[in-house]
């Protein structure tokens, strides 16, 4: 991605950032960078299309992490969590992008971008599906509820935490109090735990980079 459309991306999320609630139009974009809209358009075919391409920004940072976690991490409890805080610390280093994982500022725009922010939220509950799934199939961890119901559940408590974070225009961190939060979900939804189960897994110092 050349130099120039990195200026446009990043101007588009400090924008997001700033002005919640408010619509983001071309013409403003342009006026912050310093260049014509015809000069976006040289960039970027559409709006549209810029918004693509911090969605996909979101889709590699998120699962190219997730990756690492899985080769690295084997206990199902700390899978889940060190996905679930990777979601929420994401969100809070990036406050104009987690609006646009909200859905908000894509009001008026292509139904087709609001429906690849639902496939990114599909994608990560497949993701605590499976995490959940493997373990049963190992019989080494009893869930409270069927598989489905507990990778719904966790992806909501921290999706949740995105939305108060967004609503409360990024006053409210959405990592604040949640590792005594998971604790409580852990207690609820995993039933029986063997032995080497952490309750809360340390985060991997790699996310806040």
């Amino acid at each position: 991605m050349s130099q120039r459309k990195d200026e446009i991306l990043a101007a588009l999320v400090t924008m997001l950032a700033e002005s919640p609630g408010h619509r983001i139009t071309t013409a403003n974009l342009a006026r912050r960078v310093g260049v014509s809209e015809a000069a976006l358009y040289r960039h970027f075919a559409s709006k549209a299309r810029m918004f693509d391409a911090l969605i996909e920004f979101i889709e590699d940072s998120l699962f190219s992490r997730i990756t690492r976690i899985m080769a690295d991490t084997e206990d199902t409890v700390s899978r889940v969590e060190l996905t679930l805080h990777l979601l929420i610390s994401f969100a809070e280093r990036n406050p104009g992008i987690t609006r646009l994982m909200t859905g908000d500022p894509l009001v008026g725009e292509s139904d087709r971008l609001r429906e690849r922010i639902q496939q990114l939220f599909e994608r990560l509950e497949t993701q605590l599906r499976q995490i959940l799934r493997e373990s049963s199939l190992r019989r080494d961890l009893s869930l409270s509820m069927p598989v489905a119901s507990c990778a719904n559940l966790c992806l909501a408590a921290a999706e949740g935490r995105m939305i108060q974070f967004v609503r409360s225009e990024f006053k409210r961190s959405p990592t604040k109090d949640w590792p005594e939060q998971w604790k409580s979900l852990v207690s609820a939804l995993f039933v029986a735990q063997p032995d080497n189960v952490v309750p809360f897994a340390k985060p991997d110092p790699t996310d806040s980079q």
